[in-house]
């Protein structure tokens, strides 16, 4: 078991005692400076912020699960979501059919990139979609798609949209754009279905993907969102996803 901050300032002033380093005053602001850092270095890595564990709704409840929002576009969506109990807690079931099903929640205010920008999160495939492939407007269906939102107003022409997706014929780690919807970018972090039926936990700094993607340092974004498709391929898709948390680095 790790050593608590107040452990780790008394064993960092033991060494210098025995170092003959408190002698003197600067000494002491040594010291005193090494301490704080201890302090916050220990305080931020464990600090975590937890999006959805999917334990506020009761096993098998159906739908859009407490907390989130239905968001359709105008399309059809079945929203075929289930609460089930994992071997290692909760997680969320989605279905698709010829259908897109996405659900939103605000994060406004909850999730600072300064402290917390590592994004961390479980899921699986199980069901891709037919002929699926975001490199073509036509076909950008795919079962498991994280993205994180940073809303500016005009929302539709200027928000800045960051997609973690698994997609069943891109490759694992293209960034690009979606052909569909322009205020979007995509992160392939699966490709195809060598992992399919794999739980699989992924990380993402975000601040950095951000950066990467827009050329500037991003602000703290204001709502996450799930989705499933199959409705361009008219086919079917399948995923499962645990909880999803923001992490100190």
């Amino acid at each position: 078991m790790g050593l608590s901050p107040r452990e780790r300032y008394g064993e960092l002033k033991r060494v210098m005692f025995y170092l003959g380093l408190l002698k003197s005053r600067n000494a002491w602001v040594v010291l005193m400076s090494a301490a704080v850092f201890v302090l916050f270095t220990a305080a931020s890595a464990g600090r975590a912020v937890v999006i959805d564990d999917w334990v506020t709704d009761a096993v098998s409840r159906r739908g859009i699960p407490a907390g989130w929002t239905g968001e359709a576009f105008g399309r059809r969506a079945d929203y075929d979501f289930t609460i089930e109990q994992g071997t290692s807690g909760r997680i969320l079931h989605l279905k698709s059919r010829n259908d897109h099903s996405t659900i939103a929640r605000e994060i406004t205010d909850k999730v600072k990139l300064k402290e917390t920008p590592i994004l961390e999160w479980t899921w699986k495939a199980t069901i891709l979609p037919t002929g699926g492939d975001l490199r073509r407007k036509e076909t950008t269906d795919m079962a498991a798609q994280l993205y994180i939102v940073w809303p500016r107003f005009p929302a539709l022409l200027r928000s800045r949209i960051i997609g973690y997706v698994w997609d069943a014929a891109t490759p694992a780690d293209t960034i690009v754009k979606s052909q569909k919807t322009g205020t979007v970018t995509f992160v392939v972090m699966r490709s195809g279905s060598k992992d399919l039926g794999k739980w699989l936990t992924e990380r993402r700094n975000v601040a950095e993907d951000y950066a990467k993607i827009f050329g500037e340092l991003p602000d703290d974004p204001g709502a996450i969102t799930i989705s499933i498709d199959s409705n361009d391929t008219h086919s079917m898709a399948e995923s499962f996803m645990g909880p999803i948390v923001f992490r100190a680095p």
